[in-house]
C-alpha cells in the first residue's frame, strides 16, 4: 500500500476490555460399553470414537441403548444425566467391539477390559483408545472435559488411577475431576472403605471416590454417575458457575446397597459413620433428615492433603474452571506485541471479570497483578508475561455450631411480673 495519503482516512484498535470466554462448567467425559452390535447394519459403529450428545434420543440413535447396565455401562449414564437430571453436554466413547470381543463367533462384550477402558494409542492407526480420547475432545468440540467417568470400571483400581492421571493436563493445557467408585466386593461395609483407598494409593490429585451404589426402584446406579449428574445441575442452578457444592442434595434414588458375591443388600449409615468416610476423602450417601442425600465434599487428597484448593470439591472444581476460562480468553493475545496496553488489557478485563464474580458472591474476592518480581528481564526477553491472580472461594459450611448457655439472669423477669 502506497505511504502518500491525501483525504480522510480511517483505521481501527482492539477494544481495551476482553469479554470473557464462554466455558461451559462439567461437559461429561465417559469411557464405557454400548449395546451397538443392535444397531440396525447400516448405521455407524462408533468405537473408541468420542462423540457429543445433547439429548437422550441422539445417544440412543448413534448408541443403542438396553437395561442391562452391568454390560452396558454408557446406557447408565445417559439414563442418569439426560433422563434423570436433564443435563447436557455428554461425551462418550464405546470401547466395545464386536469384531473383537467375542466368544466364539458371538459378540461379547463381557470380554471388554480394564485395560480397553484404560486405552492405548493404536499402533497401526495411531490414533487414542479409551481415555487417551480425552485428548480429542476439546479439539473435536470445542468443550473442556472437566469430568471423567468410567462407571463398574472404574472401581478397578488401575482405572481409577488411570483416570486420575489423565484428569491432569488435559492437551498440555486443563484439569478435570475424575469421579470413580470403590467397589463394594472389596469393601462390603463401611470401616473397610479408608484401609482400601490408602493401600491401594488411591489419595490422587484430581480424584473424587464415592462407596457404596444407589438403587431407584429396580435401577441401581453407580454413586459417581449421579454426583455428577447432580454436579452439573447444581451448577447450571447457579447460572453457570462452579462454585456450590454437591454434598447435602438429594439425587435419584431411594436406596444405598452393597453388590458382593452377587448378594445385593441394603447399607444404612449413622451421620457418624458418613461423617467418618468424608474424613477419608470419601463422598457417600446418608438419610438423615429430609430424604436420601449426596454426603461429602472432598476429594480423595483428604485428609494427607488440606490445602482447600485440592481438598474441597467445589474449590477444586472452580480452579479448574477458572483456569480454563482464563487460558481461552487471552488466548487471542498471544503473539501479540508485548506492551503496556497488552498487559493493561488483560489485567483491567480480567480484573473486571474477578469483580463480577464478587459481587455475586461466587468468590469472596480476586485480584489480578502483573509484578515486577514474578517478570524478571530474561523471560520478558524470551517473550513471556506472568500475571499473579488471587482469590478467595466460599468453602462449604459443613460444620454449623450453637452455643447454648442458661442465664440466670432472666430469672429478674419474676420480678417484672
Amino acid at each position: 500500500m502506497s505511504g502518500y495519503k491525501h483525504g480522510v482516512y480511517t483505521r481501527e484498535i482492539p477494544t481495551s476490555i476482553v469479554p470473557p470466554r464462554i466455558v461451559d462448567t462439567n461437559t461429561v467425559f465417559v469411557v464405557g460399553t454400548a449395546p451397538v452390535h443392535e444397531l440396525a447394519r447400516e448405521k455407524t459403529k462408533n468405537i473408541n470414537t468420542p462423540r457429543m450428545y445433547m439429548s437422550y434420543a441422539e445417544f440412543v440413535e448413534e448408541m443403542g441403548y438396553s437395561d442391562d447396565w452391568d454390560k452396558y455401562t454408557l446406557c447408565e449414564v445417559a439414563e442418569s444425566h439426560f433422563a434423570k437430571f436433564n443435563m447436557a453436554p455428554l461425551v462418550c466413547v464405546n470401547v466395545f467391539d464386536p469384531a473383537k470381543h467375542k466368544t466364539g463367533e458371538d459378540p461379547d462384550v463381557t470380554k471388554v477390559t480394564a485395560d480397553d477402558i484404560i486405552g492405548k494409542i493404536n499402533e497401526q492407526t495411531l490414533e487414542p483408545e479409551g481415555l487417551e480420547c480425552i485428548a480429542n475432545v476439546f479439539t473435536r468440540f470445542g468443550k473442556v472435559p472437566f469430568a471423567i467417568l468410567a462407571p463398574k470400571f472404574s472401581k478397578e483400581v488401575k482405572v481409577a488411577q488411570a483416570m486420575a492421571a489423565k484428569s491432569q493436563n488435559i492437551n498440555g493445557l486443563f484439569n478435570a475431576m475424575a469421579y470413580a467408585d470403590i467397589s463394594t466386593q472389596e469393601c462390603k461395609k463401611y470401616a473397610d472403605v479408608a484401609n482400601y483407598k490408602q493401600t491401594n494409593g488411591l489419595n490422587l490429585q484430581g480424584l473424587v471416590l464415592c462407596w457404596p451404589m444407589i438403587k431407584l426402584g429396580d435401577k441401581k446406579y453407580h454413586l459417581s454417575t449421579q454426583l455428577v449428574g447432580r454436579i452439573s445441575a447444581e451448577d447450571n442452578a447457579q447460572g453457570g458457575t462452579p462454585q456450590a457444592s454437591p454434598s447435602n442434595h438429594t439425587g435419584f434414588f431411594d436406596r444405598a446397597i452393597v453388590i458382593a458375591d452377587d448378594t445385593e443388600k441394603e447399607v444404612w449409615l449413622s451421620l457418624e459413620n458418613a461423617n467418618y468416610l468424608n474424613s477419608q476423602g470419601i463422598v457417600t450417601v446418608l438419610n438423615f433428615d429430609g430424604g436420601w442425600r449426596i454426603w461429602g465434599n472432598r476429594t480423595a487428597t483428604y485428609p494427607s492433603v488440606t490445602d482447600p484448593k485440592d481438598s474441597y470439591i467445589c474449590c477444586r472444581r472452580f480452579f479448574n474452571w477458572y483456569t480454563a476460562r482464563f487460558i481461552l480468553t487471552y488466548f487471542q493475545k498471544v503473539d501479540q506485541p508485548m506492551t503496556k496496553r497488552l498487559i493493561k488489557t488483560i489485567t483491567q478485563s480480567a480484573q473486571l471479570d474477578l469483580d463480577g464474580f464478587t459481587s455475586r458472591e461466587v468468590i469472596l474476592g480476586g485480584k489480578i497483578q502483573f509484578l515486577e518480581d514474578e517478570n524478571p528481564i530474561t523471560d520478558l526477553m524470551n517473550g513471556l508475561l506472568r500475571f499473579h491472580i488471587s482469590m478467595l472461594l466460599p468453602m462449604p459450611a459443613e460444620a454449623i455450631e450453637g452455643i447454648f448457655e442458661l442465664d440466670p439472669q432472666y430469672l429478674q423477669e419474676l420480678f417484672s411480673a
